[in-house]
């Protein structure tokens, strides 16, 4: 990263912290009593809870992906949202596993939505590929009530942006069984949508995905370098938060986080479950407190 790059991003870094430290940590002081520790006339930033790949299904399991188990999964994960008290709750693609038909599939959203739709008001939803597989874009939109499928917003005096990657190499939207899943792009419309919201925005910039933008296999999105030229060019961009390829993973890329969070859908038991909450602080600082099989993660801007 060169010093232009870094006088952009603030010279940020990321300290990684085990899981069950930040945890234990948080057990002695509850992460709902970070907001009451600042003086009242600051602002107390932003708490989101996150989670990713859900693929709930009424069907016997795959492997290792227990698609009923994850009712039970979200009813853990509500309750101690329900503690943690976050502004906003996002999930990051593939809340539902594919069906053979758009009624089964259907029913499949309509089951998990709601549970998921109680946690909190102000939610949002990152296409997967799943949850498209048979679906219409605009039908599991509709069913979440959720006007698009990319967008951007503010909160607490920082800007979001939510991205749409299941679209094929031609331009074409996943839907009906049309596409490889490992044919993930995002189009140039798209790109130039992004582009012009990051330069129209002067907040730093959380990004919201399914398919990984940080890597070339077939987890990826497959001109994910472009959109990274983007974030970077913006000076913008703190942090990226995925999903798709289930597993904890973290990557700095050109001085920007790029933070890949645990599936809830796999193992058949509770103690395999995975969410997480992310506390925006208004000095930029991010920290990321994950519960069960999520890592945890605590990223300062340098002083």
């Amino acid at each position: 990263m060169n010093q232009q790059q870094k006088s952009k991003l603030g010279g940020r870094r990321a300290f990684m912290k085990n899981g069950t430290l930040i945890l234990s940590a948080a057990a002695a002081a509850p992460a709902t009593l970070l907001a009451a520790d600042k003086p009242a006339d600051k602002p107390a930033g932003v708490r989101v809870a996150l989670v990713t790949d859900l693929h709930y299904a009424d069907k016997p399991p795959g492997g290792s992906r227990h698609y009923r188990k994850t009712l039970g999964k979200l009813d853990e994960a509500a309750k101690q949202f329900e503690q943690e008290q976050p502004q906003m709750l996002v999930e990051l693609g593939d809340l539902i596993d594919a069906a053979d038909s758009v009624e089964t599939e259907s029913r499949y959203l309509q089951t998990i939505n709601r549970p998921f739709s109680a946690i909190c008001k102000d939610r949002h939803y990152v296409l997967g590929n799943h949850c498209v597989d048979t679906l219409k874009k605009e039908e599991f939109l509709g069913a979440v009530e959720q006007p698009k499928s990319y967008y951007s917003f503010d909160r607490g005096g920082f800007h979001f942006i939510v991205l749409d990657s299941c679209f094929r190499s031609d331009g074409q939207p996943y839907q009906r069984k049309n596409f490889k899943w490992t044919d993930a792009n995002i189009p140039a419309a798209e790109l130039e949508w992004l582009a012009a919201d990051l330069k129209s925005n002067d907040k730093p910039t959380i990004v919201f995905a399914h398919q990984r933008l940080d890597v070339s296999n077939h987890h990826g999105v497959k001109n994910n370098a472009a959109v990274r030229q983007i974030f970077e060019d913006s000076g913008k961009v703190l942090a990226v938060f995925q999903g798709h390829s289930h597993r904890n993973e973290l990557k700095e890329i050109g001085g920007i986080h790029y933070c890949t969070l645990v599936a809830m859908v796999e193992g058949g038991e509770q103690a395999t479950n995975a969410y997480t909450l992310l506390d925006v602080q208004p000095d930029s600082t991010l920290k990321i407190t994950g519960f069960r099989n999520q890592n945890s993660y605590l990223w300062e801007p340098q002083a």
